[in-house]
């Protein structure tokens, strides 16, 4: 792969998800600011954009066994896959994290009040994560399956009440920015997920969980930027021509 500092990172990563443990070594967003260019982002953390680049360069390089091609797939079966695994994954960790914060807080807010505020934005976090996938699930993910069948049966698509896919995108892309800028703060406040010396158990394990919580939200929300979003607004405009 030819990659330069004008390569859009989304566009990088979605051609081949393995570059996303580069850009994340380095603490580069690749997920809801995946839009800027690898020199922007590198000029904006005071990093040198050549070095980002021979790690691109070398992770490329390395055999494809065992990557997914998230890209190749149909994007119903992605959609499919997000709701799933993703969707399913909150879910599943929110009310587990929430318990783990509120003992934690309990237990050594007094010493480190920094837990507090980690606990108010991840009950946000959470919040509105579990309110942005329903939108998903019953506007977005039906949408792309009805288009699917649509063009595979040729027939003509309806037009939907919110008017054109790119609305209810547009929405999520920016309730995506929300909730990137939230566990920035998060991974800030916690030291970038290091327990204290004194931490418990509990104290660790919380942490451990959390940064897990970011890296999946990172590929969830890259996938819905970067290949779902837009083959949805691709497939719109092919079948309204």
């Amino acid at each position: 792969m030819n990659i330069s500092e004008e390569n859009i990172i989304g566009e990088l990563v979605a051609a081949d998800y393995r570059t996303a443990s580069v850009f994340s070594a380095h603490g580069i967003d690749f997920c809801c600011q995946g839009n800027r260019t690898i020199k922007n982002a590198c000029d904006s953390k005071n990093l040198k954009s050549e070095l980002v680049i021979d790690d691109l360069q070398a992770v490329s390089k390395k055999q494809a066994e065992g990557a997914i091609d998230y890209a190749s797939w149909p994007i119903d079966l992605l959609a499919d896959y997000i709701e799933k695994k993703h969707h399913r994954y909150v879910k599943d960790k929110v009310p587990v994290l929430k318990q783990y914060l509120d003992k934690i807080c309990k237990v050594h807010g007094a010493n480190h009040p920094e837990l507090l505020n980690i606990n108010a934005e991840f009950s946000a976090s959470a919040t509105e994560l579990l309110a942005h996938m329903k939108k998903e699930e019953s506007i977005v993910f039906p949408f792309v399956r009805s288009a699917v069948d649509a063009k595979q049966t040729d027939v003509s698509i309806l037009k939907p009440p919110f008017g054109t896919v790119r609305n209810p995108i547009q929405v999520m892309m920016q309730e995506h920015e929300v909730e990137g800028v939230r566990f920035r703060e998060i991974a800030k406040l916690s030291n970038n997920y290091t327990p204290p010396e004194d931490g418990c158990n509990t104290y660790k394990v919380t942490f451990a969980m959390l940064e897990e919580f970011e890296e999946d939200l990172h590929l969830h929300i890259h996938l819905e930027n970067n290949i779902l979003f837009p083959k949805a607004i691709l497939l719109e405009k092919e079948l309204m021509n």
